[in-house]
């Protein structure tokens, strides 16, 4: 499937986040939406994963909200996790709503994850950069024809940095994929495209 984004514009009270944008991201395409602090990648994004609704123009990707949902992982920092619930409860509830690529366990998930010392914990008691894990994790390895990721490398140490690369290269092959970025290019080398969104006030 593919996003098409028609006269696309997005206010909050007098102020245009984004306007007269027209972009078409074809299937399997890897995209990166650049753009300094405030000015719009998220909101961008949340356009895309059918969060937020347009003030003018059209988005062709929304019209069936429930078809919709299931074909997108979203990732974002400011997203939250059920923070009571223990690791591999996360992942079980998470695949009642969206199943991980080639019938992944729960226990696989976590190794892929590299969190097997805190499988026993509550996701209370994990560290940033063990969440930020968690979050990337679930939306990479999920079985979905479209992924979005918010600023993926938030709060990942070097090392976590090279785990996400790795897990991109090996879970993106037909998929498209839609990387907002404040020009960090650990988060979006293997991005082909790329929009500025700042060229869109």
């Amino acid at each position: 499937m593919e996003l098409k984004l028609t006269d696309a514009g997005k206010k909050y009270n007098q102020y245009w986040v984004f306007r007269n944008l027209n972009q078409v991201f074809e299937f399997g395409s890897k995209w990166v939406i650049l753009g300094g602090n405030g000015s719009g990648k998220s909101t961008f994004l949340q356009v895309l994963a059918g969060y937020v609704r347009l003030t003018e123009g059209s988005f062709s990707g929304d019209e069936n909200q429930n078809k919709f949902f299931h074909s997108i992982a979203w990732s974002a920092p400011y997203l939250e996790l059920y923070e009571e619930l223990f690791l591999h409860e996360t992942i079980d509830f998470h695949t009642k709503l969206k199943p991980l690529q080639g019938s992944l366990t729960t226990d696989e998930a976590i190794l892929l994850m590299e969190l097997e010392h805190a499988k026993d914990k509550p996701l209370s008691q994990f560290s940033s950069g063990m969440k930020q894990r968690v979050k990337l994790a679930l939306a990479i390895l999920s079985d979905t024809p479209i992924l979005l990721l918010d600023e993926p490398v938030s709060n990942l140490d070097s090392n976590a940095q090279m785990w996400y690369q790795k897990l991109i290269e090996a879970y993106t092959q037909n998929r498209t994929v839609i990387v907002c970025s404040n020009r960090i290019e650990n988060e979006y080398s293997f991005c082909t495209n790329s929009l500025n969104i700042e060229d869109f006030k």
